[in-house]
């Protein structure tokens, strides 16, 4: 049986992982100065942040829409048994509600809301791809996905919230407030939606690694099989990077951990010095 798996751009998947499954991506619409741009396609987080840091304007997000789904399943349903497609929360976007209209044309496309985004929606998408390869069926791949959707732990620090503000996800008193007190919110994904959970204070080195022992000392509901550690591109130099995964090591040994570059639709909102791990929990 052969099976396709699809996903909305802000999986934040690796090249590697992408090419090496046979995934395909959706590409959301990021709108910048009025023009649309594909994420990933024809924009770049760098180009996103040097826009924004110029104090030419903002930037913003769009769904992909029905046509979009349409196009990408028509063009696959054919040659598959099945199309499996994952969405970014349908809690923060309406890429699932117009994934699931476009699908009701094809009886071989099934869509799944994730409840995440970024790379705790990637863990998922691969799941599934691996899955696909091994040759599982479609309701075998479903069901297995469903029952993971409400284990994955995704979060993520920002240093700044900037562009938070500038796209109109907090007020401006709040982030003077924060940028004044050098406050570093973590922001937690739970039951689909975003939320702040801690409020750290310092400099970004010190407070991402106190933030990784937050997330993994002394826990035994940790699925050890793979970690994402997340950022914008250019953004957190590879320095503190590698400090998080050596942070990681000495609270849990992951079978596999993995970094990866955060999308433009993830990076619009959150600017460039952001940095998360995502992973499972037993």
């Amino acid at each position: 049986m052969s099976i396709k798996i699809t996903s909305d751009s802000t999986c934040d998947l690796t090249k590697e992982q992408l090419q090496a499954y046979d995934i395909d991506l959706l590409p959301v619409t990021i709108v910048k100065d009025n023009v649309p741009y594909k994420d990933g396609v024809d924009i770049s987080p760098t180009d996103i942040f040097d826009y924004i840091d110029s104090g030419a304007g903002t930037c913003h997000t769009v769904a992909a829409n029905v046509a979009d789904y349409t196009e990408l399943f028509s063009r696959l349903a054919d040659k598959y048994d099945a199309v499996i497609h994952f969405n970014l929360s349908s809690k923060m976007s309406s890429c699932h509600q117009n994934a699931v209209i476009a699908a009701q044309e094809f009886e071989n496309v099934y869509v799944i809301d994730t409840k995440n985004l970024s790379t705790g929606s990637g863990h998922l998408v691969l799941d599934a791809a691996i899955m696909a390869k091994e040759g599982r069926s479609a309701e075998e791949i479903i069901e297995r996905v469903n029952g993971l959707m409400d284990k994955v732990e995704a979060s993520f620090v920002i240093d700044s919230l900037k562009y938070l503000h500038k796209g109109g996800r907090c007020s401006g008193v709040a982030a003077l407030g924060a940028n004044v007190l050098k406050l570093k919110p973590c922001i937690e994904v739970k039951n689909g939606a975003m939320g702040v959970g801690k409020k750290y204070r310092g400099n970004f080195e010190k407070v991402i690694l106190e933030y990784v022992r937050d997330r993994l000392k002394g826990r035994d509901d940790i699925d050890t099989r793979r970690i994402f550690v997340t950022t914008p591109p250019g953004g957190v130099s590879p320095e503190i990077v590698q400090s998080v995964i050596d942070e990681i090591k000495k609270y849990k040994t992951f079978d596999e951990i993995f970094t990866s570059e955060a999308s433009c639709t993830i990076s619009t909102h959150c600017g460039p010095v952001t940095l998360g791990i995502l992973f499972y929990r037993k």
